[in-house]
């Protein structure tokens, strides 16, 4: 049945109708080639030229290399957070130092890689700190304790019309499944009920296979089958073994493909297999995403996910809010968010809001608050989390 599954999703990516931008949907917000581009909003007013006026040779060197096809950053984040919460640590703090990059190898096809270690500065990492303070919350996604990871490591060929986009390898779907333009941790919200959906069981980064195509001038399709049981700080091909797939199908609607991520309306299907080894039940849900660019300035959003719930944080989950970009790539995010989980009673509320402050635009620094009502894992009405995250890139 597994085998079946596979194969279906393959020729699915294989034969579907030709069309699909080279600008694809496999190139989220978080995913490597987002972060190489930038987001198209770049103002050449910008406060500073920091760090490329400490170091202009290194730039120039990275330049001409992007010349000849090899493109690469350099970057790192640092995440300190501190709760009111009655219950847990009450302070958290990370960083994530990472290494990523892109060869132009052909004129269709590419290599990308990413290299990270995420890292505690304590006890208690930004991811958990929700978790820790009584709440079914994460509230610095990525910003965990993992060690050093292989994130990505996958070839990426396109049709030469642009008329379809496939990767193979290490990848992350989380680049891909369910985005819209607020959705990276690294730049926009902190909380995962405003990144990928809360309700999507999504594996960690793995072995997998995804592709993209176009159905007519605005429509599109993406698909993904990924090991389900990946760990991407230990790399490896079990998934031929034990066979364990995370499959999804999105089905999205965008006034252009340059813009796929910014004006983009979708469906999204997805299954989980159980776990082999009993650690894992199947899993399964639906989300939906509408996110509109509005002037170039505003982008209000409206995002809801089901799940059977055995895996997924939340078994259903609502967020809408609205995002300002102003001048400089500074961003302004506004996030609401209703959430109920399998096993536990209760609905739990969670705000966020944050200010991106770009001193440059290789060097932002983002305070942010979150409130949590009604955590679903303590008998407290709520607590807030403050915090301050800061990103250089050379």
């Amino acid at each position: 049945m597994k085998t079946k599954m596979f194969t279906a999703a393959f020729l699915l990516l294989w034969f579907a109708l030709p069309g699909f931008a080279q600008s694809s949907g496999l190139n989220g917000p978080s995913s490597v080639g987002a972060e190489l581009d930038g987001d198209g909003l770049t103002d050449p007013q910008f406060r500073s030229n920091f760090p490329k006026n400490i170091a202009p040779g290194w730039f120039a060197w990275k330049d001409r290399l992007a010349e000849n096809g090899f493109r690469f950053s350099v970057d790192y984040l640092t995440l300190g957070q501190s709760s009111d919460s009655n219950v847990g640590n009450g302070r958290a703090g990370g960083g994530i130092a990472r290494f990523y990059g892109a060869w132009q190898a052909t004129d269709n096809g590419s290599l990308t890689f990413k290299v990270e270690n995420r890292h505690a500065y304590g006890t208690v990492a930004p991811q958990f700190l929700g978790l820790n303070g009584g709440a079914l919350s994460i509230t610095g996604t990525a910003f965990n304790d993992n060690g050093t990871m292989l994130t990505n490591l996958f070839w990426t060929q396109r049709a030469a019309d642009g008329g379809w986009t496939l990767q193979v390898g290490q990848i992350d779907v989380t680049d891909f499944v369910d985005v819209y333009g607020l959705v990276s941790p690294y730049t926009g919200f902190q909380n995962l009920a405003f990144n990928t959906n809360p309700a999507i069981n999504a594996p960690n980064p793995g072995l997998g296979i995804a592709g993209g195509i176009k159905l007519g001038a605005n429509f599109y399709a993406v698909a993904s089958v990924a090991d389900a049981n990946a760990d991407p700080s230990s790399p490896d091909f079990d998934v031929f073994d034990h066979g364990d797939l995370f499959k999804s199908l999105e089905i999205g609607y965008t006034s252009g493909f340059d813009r796929i991520y910014f004006d983009n309306v979708h469906l999204t299907l997805w299954h989980a297999d159980a776990a082999d080894d009993g650690s894992r039940a199947e899993d399964y849900g639906a989300a939906f995403s509408a996110a509109w660019f509005i002037d170039n300035q505003w982008m209000p959003f409206v995002r809801a996910g089901w799940a059977k719930g055995t895996a997924a944080l939340y078994e259903r989950s609502f967020s809408t809010g609205i995002g300002y970009y102003g001048r400089n790539t500074d961003l302004a995010g506004l996030g609401l968010n209703w959430a109920e989980a399998r096993g536990v009673p209760g609905t739990q509320f969670t705000t966020e809001l944050f200010y991106r402050y770009s001193i440059s635009p290789n060097f932002q620094i983002t305070p942010s608050v979150q409130f949590i009502n009604n955590p679903l894992t303590s008998a407290q009405s709520g607590f807030a989390v403050l915090g301050l995250r800061a990103r250089v890139v050379f």
